[in-house]
């Protein structure tokens, strides 16, 4: 953790080093952030506006796309939030007050409306949700094994609430900014004082402090909803350093991210790229519902050139530990040396997609000839053997798995049978960069825990 902190410390620092950015730079780095925020804030929270949408919303004040009124009018209201939060944080002499909070609450709902809810006997009910008020009812959740999980009573959340802002006050100049930023997103949430639209303020009230305190605001990317969720679960247990810990990772982004914009480079990412490819699925026929060849080859490319590259570079550091190893690929089942082998092309992808009449009736991949179908798979496989020093089974084998079915794609990487992740896509879902470097991060931390495991090296 002091390391992350340390890492965030040395990297704001370079960007202080920086400033002034060119006004132009700046205005492409706020505009990068406005988006994100308010684009990934919403999503988590089920409104279904694509990035190209949000981006016609916000910036250019038009629709497009088939939503209802309120998720419109929620993007633009946590739009009004966002700014508003901005303007919170660069009034050093305004310190954080509850009617603040409340207000926050107020903007991103709009306005009072009606919702599903459930009684404390377990019978489906209706409940008017009140904007900017603290809540009159019992707001737990049933979590997915059926357990209840229980937030502060409605009895209890002003008092709450009131320890919360005299908390903050009190650790302001004490703990770090993004310690303190994320500690206060977590108690918010544990109390969840609000009938709705807590965990959007619980993200708006980060960045307040974050901004507050001269750094990036912190996104949390929608697509990686499920570590942000276990990360909190984890606090909730007590261990809290868990969930400070992920929103360092997301500041540490930010701050790239910034230098980015400061030295004059694009802030784009490859992932904008995805969110663009959804708003062309209304315009290309069935991109949602079968293989593109040109995102066929792109998912293809994309995975053998950055994420089986990233685990053979790790792999690779453990030559010394190992006698020798053994790399090759399966297609369909097929075994194919690793050397040598060919790439499939653009058009040779074809012949599995089923878009050209004119396509080849069979083609390559590593080498290997494979006759027209609709589903295929391709596995790259590396086994190490004569572990030194291990006390059970020196053979350490690693697979990963890419499953070309009709509508979607599966990764899934292994090692030594035990599957480390796995996620399944549609085509126009694109596999970047991001994704791989997650993979590969959670390919590492296994590698280190099976080794010492088998070693006998004690923690």
């Amino acid at each position: 953790m002091a390391t992350l902190l340390d890492q965030i410390d040395h990297l704001a620092n370079q960007l202080k080093e920086m400033l002034p950015i060119k006004p132009e730079d700046k205005q492409r780095l706020d505009k990068k952030f406005r988006l994100e925020f308010n684009y990934n804030s919403n999503h988590l929270e089920g409104n279904t506006l694509t990035y190209g949408e949000t981006e016609l919303l916000l910036i250019f004040d038009d629709t497009k796309g088939n939503h209802t009124m309120r998720e419109y009018e929620e993007m633009k209201a946590h739009d009004v939030a966002w700014h508003f939060v901005e303007e919170l944080a660069l009034d050093k002499e305004r310190p954080l007050t509850e009617r603040d909070i409340k207000n926050l609450n107020e903007m991103i709902l709009v306005r009072p409306f009606w919702k599903d809810a459930e009684t404390q006997d377990g019978q489906n009910t209706r409940r008017l949700i009140k904007v900017g008020d603290y809540k009159e009812y019992p707001n737990h959740v049933r979590l997915q094994n059926g357990e209840m999980f229980y937030y502060a009573t409605p009895t209890d959340t002003p008092i709450l609430m009131q320890e919360l802002i005299e908390w903050y006050r009190a650790e302001q100049g004490n703990m770090h900014p993004v310690m303190l930023a994320a500690m206060l997103h977590y108690k918010f949430v544990r109390i969840h004082p609000f009938d709705d639209g807590n965990g959007r303020v619980s993200r708006l009230l980060m960045n307040y402090v974050l901004l507050r305190n001269g750094l990036p605001p912190v996104i949390i990317k929608t697509d990686d909803k499920a570590n942000y969720l276990r990360a909190l679960n984890r606090a909730d247990v007590g261990d809290y350093a868990a969930f400070v810990e992920y929103i360092a990772e997301q500041a540490v982004w930010s701050l790239q991210l910034s230098l980015k914009a400061a030295r004059g480079e694009s802030v784009d990412e490859a992932g904008d790229f995805s969110k663009e490819v959804k708003l062309l699925k209304q315009k290309a026929s069935g991109l949602d519902e079968t293989k593109a060849p040109k995102l066929v080859y792109k998912i293809f490319k994309e995975i053998d050139n950055s994420l089986w590259k990233k685990i053979s570079e790790t792999l690779s550091q453990l030559d010394s530990l190992f006698s020798d190893n053994n790399t090759s690929h399966f297609v369909n089942g097929n075994r194919k040396e690793f050397e040598k082998y060919e790439f499939p092309t653009l058009q040779s992808l074809t012949a599995l997609t089923r878009v050209y009449t004119d396509a080849p009736k069979n083609l390559k991949i590593f080498g290997y000839d494979i006759y027209e179908t609709d589903i295929y798979s391709v596995k790259w496989n590396n086994v190490r053997y004569g572990l030194k020093g291990s006390k059970v089974n020196g053979e350490f084998e690693t697979n990963l798995n890419i499953l070309f079915d009709l509508n979607t794609y599966t990764i899934k990487l292994s090692a030594n049978k035990n599957v480390i992740f796995e996620e399944s896509k549609k085509y126009s879902d694109l596999f970047f960069t991001d994704t791989a470097n997650k993979m590969n991060n959670l390919f590492e931390k296994y590698i280190l825990e099976e080794l010492k495991k088998r070693i006998g090296i004690d923690e």
